[in-house]
Parts: structure tokens; sequence; C-alpha cells
């Protein structure tokens, strides 16, 4: 069963939507956010955990499972579902965002692009249809099309050029798509060039994939006044009864704008990698557990927060020293409490959508979490029409 998008309701003051994902796992509400299980894991949590924090859909890397354990052992176990134990939906990106990453411009050819294995240095190339035939092989429930990720800040001549192959590329992925129950999206680029933008969209809707993506949002290059003009340039021309991508974003404001402009799912590694590093969102932003005005401090991360970690009580001091001894808990009680963080907020946001005061949570918001940068944030109201 391939999944389906239904638009519900959409905000009278902005662009912002109330829809719903229906699965042979569930039904599942949108705005999401979508915790990022790169290996075929959310590090260091378990699929229980996942449930816990009211996950929806996870996202798997392509690239990295194509290197190891290697598509075809994910196959032979029944799928990535079988293989990670996850009964719920899953999407894998094309592995594009790694590989360009890895690849020298000169190694950047209409075929393919060649590039150094990151683990070994062997040396691969990766397709068009390489990537949809490992996605398909994977058996996720969205897999996505291969695209080419330029820095944002490229020139309109070298920008114009990516968006055509990368719509070449994407008619070639579409081609050798042959997995019935996995949905296909296709992926808009063209940086912060509005021409671009409204050339990818117009032209990768044509194709008429199952959904579509807004990428180039998280590469070099990229800032916040780059990102919102992205999806400024994108949204109008995606089609209302498809599910919308915002892909590699997790900061708190750039999903509220997201929403706020039409967007319907995100991800990102920034709960789990901040966790990592010993930071934790709150509602009243970041902090960090290392700090050592946290010693002695027994209260919990947050008296607001539902997650396991807050739910239990553990304390400030008890995971700065599981962080501070390298303890793997520490890690992995900040991820349950970050990753709840984000989907919470995204539940928030759709609460707001049915209440019609979306732009009012967007302030308030901006107060309480950064409270020390209120005037790098004051001035971020869209340009709504």
């Amino acid at each position: 069963m391939k999944l389906k998008y239904n638009l519900l309701k959409e905000d009278k003051n902005t662009k912002a939507r109330l829809g719903e994902i229906i699965t042979k796992y569930g039904t599942f509400k949108t705005p999401m956010f979508m915790p990022v299980g790169t290996e075929a894991t959310v590090k260091t949590l378990a699929v229980e955990e996942l449930k816990g924090v009211k996950a929806g859909i996870i996202l798997s890397n392509t690239y990295h499972l194509w290197l190891r354990p290697g598509e075809d052992i994910v196959n032979k176990a029944g799928g990535l579902h079988e293989f990670m134990k996850w009964n719920g939906p899953i999407l894998t990106d094309s592995g594009g965002y790694q590989v360009f990453s890895l690849a020298k411009p000169k190694d950047i050819t209409e075929e393919g692009v060649k590039f150094k294995n990151h683990l070994n240095g062997d040396s691969l190339f990766l397709t068009p249809e390489k990537s949809i035939q490992i996605q398909n092989k994977l058996d996720s429930d969205i897999a996505m099309s291969f695209d080419e990720c330029p820095p944002a800040n490229e020139t309109h001549e070298y920008m114009e050029k990516s968006v055509l192959r990368t719509l070449r590329w994407a008619l070639r992925g579409k081609k050798v798509h042959n997995n019935p129950n996995q949905c296909l999206f296709g992926i808009v680029q063209g940086g912060a060039y509005e021409d671009l933008r409204k050339l990818s969209a117009t032209k990768t809707v044509e194709m008429d994939f199952d959904g579509y993506s807004i990428g180039g949002v998280a590469n070099d290059g990229e800032n916040k006044d780059m990102m919102y003009k992205a999806m400024d340039y994108s949204v109008p021309y995606l089609p209302k009864d498809k599910l919308r991508y915002l892909m590699g974003v997790g900061e708190p404001i750039d999903i509220i704008e997201g929403v706020i402009r039409g967007i319907d799912i995100f991800d990102c590694v920034s709960p789990t990698r901040l966790a990592r590093h010993g930071h934790a969102m709150t509602k009243y932003g970041k902090i960090n557990i290392k700090n050592s005005k946290y010693k002695e401090d027994f209260s919990r991360l947050s008296d607001d927060c539902d997650c396991y970690t807050c739910r239990m009580g553990y304390s400030k001091a008890y995971i700065r020293h599981l962080i501070v001894a390298n303890e793997t808990l520490g890690a992995r009680l900040l991820s349950i409490h970050n990753i709840r963080f984000l989907i919470k907020l995204t539940e928030d946001l759709r609460e707001c959508i049915e209440k019609g005061n979306i732009l009012e949570y967007k302030e308030q918001f901006i107060k309480d979490y950064y409270k020390t940068e209120k005037k790098a944030y004051g001035d971020y109201n869209p340009n709504l029409k």
C-alpha cells in the first residue's frame, strides 16, 4: 500500500496547512518532524523509544546503507522495516547530499557522480538509476529522486545548469522506479534564484511525482534569508494535494517558518547531534548541560516536557555526569528529550492551525526560546500573499 496524503485545513492568515498521511501502519498528522536514522537506527535509540517520543516517519540514508551493510542484505532481511524492526513509515533520501559533499566538481557528469568511499577510499559511481534501484531494494515507503546539491551561493549560470541536470536525472530515476508500494518524490532546486526555483518546481511537477521536496536549503553557503526565499519561490508552484518536504531543516524557528510557508514534513540530525555534545532543547532555549552550573542542579531538563527523560525525573546533574563521563546513556536521554521537543513543536503547530493563532505562537516562541537573540529573530515575518 502506497501512502496517501489528505489536506484537511489551510490557515486563513498564512500558508500553513493541516494534513494527514495515511499508511498501512496508521494515519499520521502533519506538520511533522521526522527523526533521522542514517544507518537504519536513530543514534542510541531503540524503536520502542522512538514510539515513545511519538515519531511518525523516520528517515534513513541511501548512501550509507549502500556502503554497509548493502542494499542486497537489507532486501534479504525483508526490507528496511523488518531489518530494523520499525513498524512505521520510512523515508530514504537519495544519497545525493552525501555524494556531492565527497565529490569534486569535475567528477559530476551527465551520467552520474564519481567520488571516493569515505570509509576506505574506494572509487564509487552513483547514477540516478542506481540510487532509485538501491531505494527500491531498501523498500522504504518514500524514495527520493537523485539530485545535484550545489552550494547555495553558486552563480546563476552554474545553478541553471544544475537545475536542468537534476530535472533530467529525476526523469531517468522515475523511469526505473519499480516498487509499487513505494512513493517517489521529486526535488526542487535552484538556490535563492526566483526564476530557477519556478523553473525547477514547474518542470518537476509536470513529471507527476507522489510528493515534492524543496532541496538546497541546508547546503554550504546557505543562510536563513536564502532558505526562506527558496521556500517562497517554490511553494506556489507545488500542488496542494501532495506532501511538501523541506530537507535537512531542524532549527525550531526554521520549522515554524517552514510551516507558515506551507511545508508539511521536516527532518534533521540536529536533535541527536546536539545530544551527543551535551545540549538540550527547552522551551526557554538550548542549554549546555556540561556547564558547571548544572553540577548540583537536581531539577529536570524541563517541567513542561512529557518525554521519558523528564517524566522519569532524571536531573540535569545526573545527565551532566553521564555526558562528562562519556557514558552513552547521557546522549540517549538527551536524544529522547530533543527529538520529543521537535515533535511536540510540530504538534503545537498543528493545534495552532486548528485555532488560527500560528503567528501569535511564533512571536511567543521567539521571545521564549531566542530570548538572547530577540533582535535577530524579531523581523522574521514572511511576505504572505
